[in-house]
């Protein structure tokens, strides 16, 4: 069954601390969003199977753990979504990666697609959507559907910061999906900006406006 986990590790919360503050400078903001993936995924990937292996220590012979097909992939939702892959990659090196790119129409605030290239065994992976932000829900759940098209089956999804609007869409449209959050925020705004938030997470991971 799907779970949803709002994450308190304390390291996790200082530096979305750090974060939310709008003098920190995109180097720092960048080097941070990567820092808080990284503690995420260790997190998420606690309930990966393992199986035992027999194995030959210096001093004689034991049975260790390894992860069941080791077959993961990270899918970041263009642009944002690429500030915590290295982070993820730290944990999960042998990880493949996919990207997909949708905008949000100013207007409508619902996505619009531009690009998906996935790993072509996607159907056999365990799948980590990322985006830093899950606002209205229209991107995620939008890239999610674009996965399970594809074939994907165990997708997980992670975010740093959330509105409330965004969590229960998610939830209601892809119960089966098992969804991570650094931070719940109070609400979204007119705008559709979550309040609140850190603003803009593609323009401050990436020094644009």
């Amino acid at each position: 069954m799907a779970r949803t986990e709002i994450m308190d590790h304390p390291l996790i919360q200082h530096k979305i601390g750090i974060i939310r503050k709008k003098q920190t400078s995109s180097k720092e903001f960048r080097e941070l969003i990567g820092e808080i993936a990284m503690l995420m995924c260790y997190e998420a990937c606690r309930d990966l199977p393992l199986e035992s292996i027999k194995v030959e220590t210096p001093i004689g012979p034991t049975v260790a753990k390894r992860l069941v097909g080791k077959k993961l992939a990270v899918v970041p939702i263009l642009r944002a979504g690429l500030g915590m892959v290295e982070g993820m990659l730290t944990i999960i090196p042998s990880a493949k990666v996919g990207h997909i790119g949708l905008y949000r129409d100013p207007e409508t605030l619902e996505p619009v697609e531009y690009y998906c290239k996935l790993p072509a065994d996607i159907s056999h992976r365990d799948v980590f959507v990322t985006d830093p932000m899950l606002a209205t829900g229209g991107s995620a759940t939008a890239a999610i559907s674009m996965l399970k098209a594809k074939g994907a089956q165990r997708i997980h999804f992670m975010c740093i910061i959330a509105a409330p609007e965004g969590l229960k869409r998610m939830q209601e449209e892809h119960p089966d999906v098992d969804i991570y959050v650094g931070a719940l925020d109070e609400r979204l705004n007119d705008h559709g900006y979550i309040v609140p938030g850190l603003g803009d997470a593609g323009d401050r991971i990436f020094g644009t406006k």
